[in-house]
């Protein structure tokens, strides 16, 4: 590790056009960065905010480096001032943010680096040199497994160049760069270039004007008066930041009014005219990028500006620094979330403060009970708790091509990520069994079906079988187990219980075996031995005459005389007898002088029992619990029961979302899922999925995907790519994928909100929405779609036929936007505006 104290000399070289450009001649920990780069090794720079870690990158450009160098922001503002900064410097320079994608074969290509890991995934022509400008972003939530993936996955031919002000631990990210078989040279310079000064505003000698009211515009009077101007000033929400921007612009003097040109004031429009004229401007995401990139940032460039009120959740955009800097919260929104400041990001605001070559020294602003300069810390790195599922299904996908083990390549992979032990993807314990009997390889589904309990009985062979569900079955073939064997049901009386009426009597079987039970009934008696009249039981002729009539039963159901002759009892009355005794059939008939009996047989009724594999239904069978059938006899039983886990993984989140089959292997869904970034894909596929939702629909129906929620209360009718989504995935939450069913970023109105105002022009956008959207939101909005649009037809082709189709729709739409460059037409400042102003108040 290198360790640099020295500051960097300026100098200025005179051009023939009368243009001035600075000289900047490298300090020796630039130098020593520089070299290492040139002698194959990676490079880690920790060094302050405004040090001139882009330098590096600078000399290794300009020192001849064989091969496309890439410079990666976290942002497209810094995309843009980086390509116009070195465009005007002769540089043939490219660009690709998403939105915009110029000259990419270009020596020097600016990117955001999202746009860039594809590339570095497919080992598509990679860089030979990649920077990272802000690497810290790797511990981002939502960000962070794109910034640590790219690096991960960057061929050992490509040179990395990671760059930050505000990492507490960069030694442990080169060691996990060695870990990956990469020389790396850690360089810390550790003095800024421009010292900074804590400043107590109420400590201040200098008072406001007396006309000046307001608890923050009499401090930053104060602080004007003082000479601590221009401010660069931190609001925690964009309507603080123009209330506050209103307030300094009402209340403090101008002793010199800002002029714009005419082609400055239509920029502008009324609002931000009004505050620029008094040399004060807000910035914030609600303004479009002309105001911001046209007029704020290059006037604030030029010293131009005394005050600007930026919002907190943009300051990673900043591109740009004053003399002074006040933070006035701990809070701020972040797309409608509150969030608060962390030590890195107030440390990063602070890095804001004094200009390098204007000021001899910085100014931190602390206001009562507001964040101080000691509160502003390097952030200590640690991987985001993610995983970039696309990136693991285009690898697996690869391997599957390759004849490799996806499974094998997505652990590989894994393997590769910033921790010092390998994130859990969910299959490594299969990996380590190998194939097993149950065919899964997810670990978190082996463990569940392992301790599922199947119930087993013993079957009529005394083996076990899985136990069956009870349904009907003949009662001759049931078997009841009593007394530790199988009997059939009717071997004892008391299988007859529930089975019609009648005392039981054992029955002669018909091939000489056991006599089975059936039951007897009384049909008549003969009082008088000599008289052939034979009287019926008053219990049967209740029965009889309560019995409902059956179709072709003849007298079932009608009052039966008490007295018959023995010749009409036989014809008339025994066939009816069955009829009372459901399932039964008469087996005999036995006649004696004075009685006549009727034996039944219920072989062929039915009862409830548990069917087994030999045909007989079993009661009482004994059970036992026992694993389900291919984990019987499987070696790994007792490991998948005891020390596989069944929480959720990666892994199964892939196969219950359809986007893998049980091998690893991605489906169509998944294969279209891997060529998006986060929840998006799963909403493209759905919607492709869905054969009836007319492509030329979606193509529109996309602007809704990274929205947010800012344009949903202008929906005017039902979402359905929304609808699409939730239908195919239900109202599951999958952490940076989705949330109720729906991508994290997903906002419903958009669409209808981009069509609206795209049929309007000036005042009439204004009025659209009651001045509820700003020109900002809209244009963000737009560009993100035609980000998106941008993004599908320069994915990698697919056979199916509707994706082509969504690929040449929106290619389309694309031409049919037009190619406007958002660096064309940015207003240029004028001779006036381009020296340094007074900072002062009067």
């Amino acid at each position: 590790m290198h360790r640099g104290r020295s500051r960097a000399r300026w100098g200025v070289v005179q051009t023939g056009s009368g243009l001035d450009i600075p000289l900047v001649l490298p300090d020796l920990w630039q130098q020593r960065a520089a070299q290492a780069l040139g002698a194959g090794r990676d490079v880690i720079v920790q060094a302050p905010t405004g040090a001139g870690k882009t330098h590096i990158f600078e000399l290794a450009v300009e020192r001849g480096l064989r091969g496309q160098a890439v410079f990666t922001v976290p942002t497209r503002a810094l995309a843009n001032d980086k390509f116009l900064e070195w465009r005007r410097r002769g540089w043939r320079v490219g660009i690709c943010t998403g939105d915009l994608a110029e000259d990419l074969d270009a020596p020097v290509v600016v990117a955001t680096l999202e746009t860039q890991r594809d590339r570095l995934l497919r080992r598509q022509a990679a860089p030979a040199l990649l920077a990272v400008d802000e690497y810290q972003m790797m511990a981002d939530v939502v960000r962070g497994v794109n910034y640590e993936l790219a690096l991960a996955v960057a061929p050992v031919e490509t040179r990395l160049l990671l760059l930050s002000g505000s990492v507490a631990n960069p030694g442990l990210v080169a060691e996990w760069l060695g870990r990956l078989g990469r020389p790396v040279e850690l360089v810390v310079e550790e003095e800024r270039p421009v010292p900074l000064e804590e400043i107590y505003l109420d400590a201040l000698a200098e008072r406001a004007p007396a006309g000046v009211r307001g608890f923050w515009p009499r401090l930053l009077g104060r602080a004007l008066a003082a000479g601590l101007g221009p401010i660069l000033v931190f609001a925690p929400r964009r309507k603080a930041a123009e209330d506050l921007a209103r307030q300094l612009a009402g209340a403090l003097p101008a002793r010199d009014p800002l002029v714009l040109s005419p082609e400055q004031k239509r920029a502008a429009g009324d609002r931000l005219s009004k505050l620029l004229k008094t040399r004060v401007a807000c910035h914030h995401s609600g303004m479009s990028y002309l105001q911001r990139a046209g007029l704020v940032e290059p006037l604030a460039k030029a010293g131009q500006l005394r005050v600007v009120v930026a919002t907190m959740g943009l300051a990673a955009g900043i591109n740009f620094s004053m003399r002074s800097v006040l933070v006035t919260d701990r809070e701020y929104t972040d797309a409608n979330i509150g969030r608060m400041v962390r030590a890195d990001e107030l440390l990063q605001m602070f890095g804001r403060a004094g200009r390098r070559g204007l000021d001899l020294r910085g100014f931190v602003l602390v206001a009562p009970d507001r964040p101080r300069m000691a509160e502003g810390r390097p952030l200590t790195l640690r991987r985001s708790r993610g995983f970039e599922w696309s990136a693991f299904l285009t690898a697996m996908g690869a391997a599957e091509v390759a004849g490799e083990s996806s499974w094998e390549a997505a652990v590989r992979l894994a393997g590769r990520l910033f921790a010092r032990q390998a994130p859990h993807l969910g299959v490594e314990a299969s990996l380590a069994d190998g194939e097993r009997d149950c065919g899964l390889w997810v670990d978190a589904q082996r463990a569940r079906l392992a301790r599922s309990s199947r119930v087993e009985m013993l079957n009529s062979a005394g083996a076990w079988e899985p136990r069956s569900q009870e349904r009907s079955v003949a009662v001759d073939r049931i078997r009841v187990w009593r007394k530790q064997a199988w009997e059939p049901l009717l071997a004892r009386p008391a299988g007859l219980d529930g089975l019609g009426w009648g005392v039981p009597r054992p029955l002669t079987a018909a091939d000489g075996g056991a006599p089975l039970f059936g039951r007897e009934v009384m049909l008549a008696t003969r009082p008088d031995p000599a008289a052939d009249r034979w009287v019926l039981p008053a219990g049967l002729r209740k029965r009889w005459r309560e019995a409902r009539p059956t179709a072709g039963s003849g007298v079932v159901g009608d009052p039966l005389p008490r007295t018959w002759t023995r010749e009409r009892l036989l014809a008339e009355v025994l066939p009816g007898l069955e009829r009372l005794q459901p399932g039964a059939r008469i087996h005999s008939v036995d006649t004696g002088e004075r009685e006549i009996r009727v034996r039944f047989d219920f072989a062929s009724a039915v009862r409830p029992a548990r069917p087994d594999s030999h045909g007989y239904g079993l009661m009482g069978a004994p059970e036992r619990e026992a694993p389900p059938l291919p984990c019987a006899h499987c070696p790994a039983l007792e490991r998948c029961r005891g020390e596989l886990s069944v929480r959720a993984s990666p892994a199964l989140a892939w196969m219950r979302l359809g986007l893998i089959d049980r091998e690893g292997r991605p489906t169509r869904r998944g294969e279209l899922f891997g060529r998006f970034h986060a929840g998006e894909g799963l909403a493209v596929a759905a919607a492709l999925e869905d054969l009836a939702y007319p492509v030329d629909e979606l193509v529109l129906d996309l602007a809704n995907l990274r929205a947010g929620r800012r344009f949903t209360e202008f929906a005017e009718k039902p979402d359905r790519l929304g609808i699409v989504c939730r239908e195919t995935y239900g109202s599951v939450t999958y952490e940076g994928y989705l949330l109720h069913g729906l991508p994290p970023e997903y906002g419903d109105g958009t669409a209808e909100v981009l069509a609206a105002w795209g049929g309007l022009k000036g005042p009439a956008r204004e009025s659209l929405y009651a001045g509820q959207l700003r020109p900002g939101d809209v244009e963000r909005a737009r560009l993100e779609w035609l980000s998106l649009l941008r993004q599908i037809v320069h994915a990698p082709e697919h056979p199916w036929a509707r994706w082509r189709t969504l690929q040449a729709q929106a290619a389309e739409h694309l031409e049919r936007q037009g190619a406007h460059h958002p660096l064309a037409g940015l207003p240029p400042l004028t001779a006036a505006q381009q020296s340094s102003a007074s900072g002062r108040l009067l």
